[in-house]
């Protein structure tokens, strides 16, 4: 990854915190890390754990940030958060996976996207 999409997807990941804690969540992790990857935000807001994957464009010649998030994609964040769940001992009444685009200043997030 290049230093300006490093520093693109830095900036979409704090828009996006900011994105929830605005709204009551706490931030629990930022690019959490086991052997089988990586996922970008993990929040949570009362019994409710969010796991929330963040696309930042800066056009979309490649395509709209949303449609980066594959099946393949799904269940690689799945695999991902189950890993993450074994590792902790709190109980989530709910579980849900959320997709955040980022495209300029402008944020969007899908929650329960899949």
């Amino acid at each position: 990854m290049g230093e300006h999409n490093t520093v693109l997807g830095r900036y979409g990941e704090d828009l996006t915190a900011a994105h929830y804690r605005s709204r009551g969540y706490t931030v629990l992790a930022r690019n959490w890390r086991c052997a089988k990857g990586e996922i970008d935000l993990i929040c949570s807001r009362g019994e409710t754990l969010v796991f929330c994957e963040v696309k930042a464009r800066s056009h979309t010649a490649t395509g709209h940030p949303l449609e980066a998030v594959t099946v393949t994609k799904q269940m690689r964040l799945r695999q991902l958060a189950a890993a993450y769940l074994v590792s902790q001992s709190t109980y989530w009444a709910e579980i849900r996976f959320d997709v955040a685009s980022v495209m300029g200043r402008k944020l969007q997030v899908v929650e329960g996207a899949f």
